[in-house]
């Protein structure tokens, strides 16, 4: 299998030395570095090519690298049930830069494109309908860059005098507190090792 994919690596950097920076097989998978500004071309040469036919869009996804000047990866996932095989693209882009939309090529590409949006904040340019797909209405920021709080931002909840749902700003009422998880048995009647502090404790 190895050996099949550095074929259809090296085929499909000569045909396509304008989209190809570089690529790569392991663990039985090829993932190819790609040009953000030919990748629309590059995914229906993909999907017509004769040798490639990598005609089914698996996923489409992002990756935070915050501390890299191309912030952004955007990789996608294909299939060729034809010839057996599977590809990673992978584009590498500033938090400013907006990807073209696949979605002429790939029209299931809609809601995964949608996906990232909303989980990573990343603009698909021409995408027929480009709106968040799994936050509410409203939502502040996008959850899966590293820089997004755990509690995030705004608390849903019903409030029951005015018999709707409200938004609020996230209020961490609880007071920091300092645990110790020494034992999980801590409390219980009879003694563990590592209990041995609650002994000393009485």
């Amino acid at each position: 299998m190895t050996e099949a994919l550095r074929e259809l690596g090296a085929h499909i950097e000569a045909k396509r030395t304008d989209c190809v920076l570089s690529w790569d097989v392991s663990h039985d998978e090829l993932t190819m570095d790609v040009a953000l500004s030919n990748l629309v071309g590059f995914v229906e040469f993909l999907k017509t090519d004769q040798t490639c036919r990598f005609s089914t869009l698996v996923d489409i996804t992002g990756v935070d690298h915050p501390d890299r000047p191309k912030r952004f990866d955007v990789v996608y996932h294909f299939l060729s049930m034809y010839q057996n095989h599977r590809i990673r693209l992978r584009v590498s882009i500033r938090d400013e830069d907006m990807v073209p939309s696949i979605t002429e090529v790939h029209p299931s590409a809609n809601w995964f494109e949608r996906e990232v949006f909303d989980m990573f904040g990343i603009l698909f340019s021409g995408h027929p309908d480009l709106r968040r797909i799994l936050t509410d209405y409203g939502f502040r920021g996008y959850p899966l860059r590293k820089d997004f709080p755990t509690t995030g931002y705004t608390e849903v909840r019903y409030d029951e005098e005015q018999k709707r749902v409200v938004y609020e700003p996230v209020n961490l009422v609880q007071e920091y507190r300092q645990f110790d998880f020494m034992s999980p048995w801590e409390g219980a009647e009879y003694i563990l090792p590592g209990d041995e502090k609650q002994e000393e404790a009485k």
